[in-house]
């Protein structure tokens, strides 16, 4: 009646050794490091710079615990902040001397003390969010009028000129707000027009209405359309953010969406306000310029010669010097987006640009008169600029489209696809909250959140092996693994802890614990109306399980609405509770029994069990211990 088949036994012990290995990595602790990864694309992180950073930390007279190399960077363990604060100033004298010109970034940084054969499985401690890590929150609102204007402005001239490819004769393109205004006084170039429209542009909804003797035709952007600029312009403002925030040196930056039209900012760690302020207000231009393919330009960039007047030197990706003239061709603004794809012809890797109505005019005629030269393409940040590409001009190229291939991989395509779309902003931004949490601050919440954690779970049970005795120290068993399946599941999900998350986790135990009482409840029950210790720990299961789900269904229903509805601290505080509903079921009702199986489930002639006072009404004896 009370017992466990084996592969019940199995399930239960390879939930807590789970449970116990992604568990222990939030109890190793941090150590100090200083983190060096590329200030641009065009610099690598290889084994040359780790000998430079060893050789810097041997002169300083520096032992690091230890150096970690990834793909995107290098991270030096050390043993106290004093020393991670000189191994600083000595990386940063070797690498980055001068920080407007610096090709890496060296900032502090914390890793985890997890041994590696536990990362080798992602066994990783959970994140530290803005409020017990310290550091600075911000929240922008994306202007999104000003991106639908933007586009109405590409949409005005691109129209212009296609009706001028089209030879179609009009009284006038004006761009009203978001609207594009054309008159017509020809009624046959109208229907032309409306033709041409419906065809190229669907984007747009037409309206017509009369004006004295001419037409006029009123272009707004459909509802659809406008939403899929909107969502363009916020997911390309994210990605701009990602990119500049990288230069922080911010171990878990959090960079989310929060409603349509408002972005989350918080960097853990960092102190300087003003510092991140620059970095998420700093814009970026893109520039095309043809390459000097004089004698002289070509000495130049063999290092053989002077640079000629007129022409400028900068480096590409590879660190190679490029010669290119000082007259700008084409800028940023005239290109509305880049992504990655592969050449129709010969299936490489290759970049698709699109420009606007002017631009589209000036690459035409550029290309036209420069076949076979060199044309670079250049991305501008912070006064300095680099080659992203110089591709040879193949033959002319018209309607707006540009293709850049040629000895790139995947990876390198939609690295500059990246960065060609997400060199500056989309839309204007605009800082309406922010918030800085002191590390000081942040020591003292994780004290406070683990101490309340700690005090709850103690005081509960304390009670309840003093009102259910035996059955009370299962109880507690069960909601120590509950807390235990809780904090592993929230590491293996990476997710981020923050104070209403630990405030959930103590709101978890104190619902966790109301499945056992209801089960130890009716198990007494059964006892006071004269069942047998096998037939009541049977029934009380039984019985008590229709109550306990549907309690914590009403309860999940709540912690999902919060997470589908709430945002920030509240999806925190969701997250956590629903996943404590999902392992309090768990832990109360398949564990607990699971125990009660197997310290009861054997015993034959059980006469009595450990459960407290089992009062029973009427009769001289009304107070019995079933024990």
């Amino acid at each position: 009646m009370n017992r466990y088949p084996l592969w019940k036994y199995l399930v239960i012990a390879v939930a807590l050794i789970i449970g116990v290995l992604y568990t222990l990595p939030n109890f190793f602790g941090e150590d100090e490091a200083v983190q060096v990864s590329a200030a641009r694309s065009s610099v690598r992180v290889d084994a040359s710079t780790r000998a430079r950073i060893e050789q810097a930390l041997a002169q300083a007279g520096i032992q690091p615990l230890g150096i970690v190399q990834d793909e995107t960077s290098i991270k030096v363990r050390l043993d106290t902040p004093d020393t991670q604060l000189k191994a600083r100033e000595a990386i940063q004298r070797a690498l980055a001397p001068e920080a407007s010109s610096a090709n890496y970034i060296v900032a502090l940084n914390l890793l985890s003390r997890t041994p590696a054969w536990m990362a080798a499985v992602n066994a990783r401690p959970m994140y530290l969010g803005l409020d017990l890590r310290g550091g600075v929150h911000f929240m922008l609102q994306v202007d999104m009028q000003a991106a639908l204007t933007k586009k109405a402005e590409s949409f005005a001239g691109d129209l212009r000129s296609v009706l001028r490819e089209k030879n179609i004769r009009h009284a006038g393109i004006n761009r009203n707000n978001q609207a594009v205004e054309v008159a017509f006084r020809d009624p046959a170039a109208l229907q032309s027009a409306r033709g041409v429209i419906a065809d190229q542009f669907q984007d747009l909804q037409v309206a017509e209405a009369v004006d004295g003797d001419s037409t006029r035709l009123t272009l707004t952007i459909k509802p659809e359309a406008a939403r899929r600029v909107q969502d363009q312009a916020l997911k390309q403002n994210m990605v701009t953010l990602h990119n500049r925030i990288n230069e922080l040196g911010v171990a878990e930056p959090v960079i989310q969406q929060q409603g349509l039209d408002r972005i989350v900012v918080q960097l853990p760690g960092v102190q300087d306000t003003s510092r991140a302020k620059d970095i998420l207000g700093r814009t970026a231009t893109l520039e095309v310029r043809m390459v000097d393919e004089s004698a002289e330009g070509r000495g130049a960039e063999a290092g053989s010669g002077a640079v000629p007047f007129g022409s400028e030197r900068y480096l590409d990706r590879e660190g190679r010097p490029v010669v290119v003239r000082k007259q700008v061709v084409l800028t940023g603004e005239n290109l509305t987006d880049a992504q990655a794809g592969f050449d129709n012809q010969t299936q490489e890797a290759a970049v698709h640009l699109t420009l606007d109505a002017k631009g589209a005019r000036i690459f035409r005629d550029i290309t036209r008169e420069n076949i076979g030269k060199r044309m670079a393409i250049l991305l501008f940040e912070k006064g300095k600029g680099e080659v992203v590409t110089a591709p040879v001009i193949r033959s002319e190229i018209g309607g707006g489209r540009v293709q850049i291939s040629g000895a790139m991989t995947t990876v390198e395509a939609n690295d500059t696809a990246l960065l060609l779309r997400a060199g500056s902003l989309a839309a204007p931004m605009e800082i309406i909250e922010e918030m800085t949490i002191g590390p000081t601050l942040g020591a003292e919440n994780i004290a406070k959140g683990f101490n309340s954690v700690a005090w709850g779970f103690a005081a509960i049970c304390v009670f309840m092996i003093l009102y259910y005795m035996l059955f009370g120290v299962f109880s507690s068993v069960a909601l120590g693994v509950n807390l235990l399946l809780l904090v592993a599941i929230l590491s293996m999900l990476q997710a981020t802890l923050t104070l209403p998350g630990m405030a959930a986790m103590a709101l978890a135990l104190g619902m966790a614990i109301d499945s056992n009482v209801l089960i130890n409840e009716r198990v007494r029950e059964e006892l006071r109306r004269g069942a047998s210790p096998q037939a009541a720990i049977n029934a009380g299961y039984d019985s008590a399980w229709a109550t306990i789900l549907d309690s914590n269904v009403t309860s999940l229903i709540a912690g999902v609405a919060l997470l589908a509805f709430g945002s920030g601290p509240v999806r925190g505080f969701a997250v956590v509770h629903c996943l404590g509903i999902l392992t309090s079921m768990f832990s109360a009702v398949f564990f607990s029994r699971g125990l009660v199986n197997l310290w009861y489930g054997r015993q034959k002639k059980l006469k009595a069990v450990s459960i407290g006072t089992v009062w029973r009404p009427g009769g001289d004896n009304a107070i019995t211990k079933a024990e």
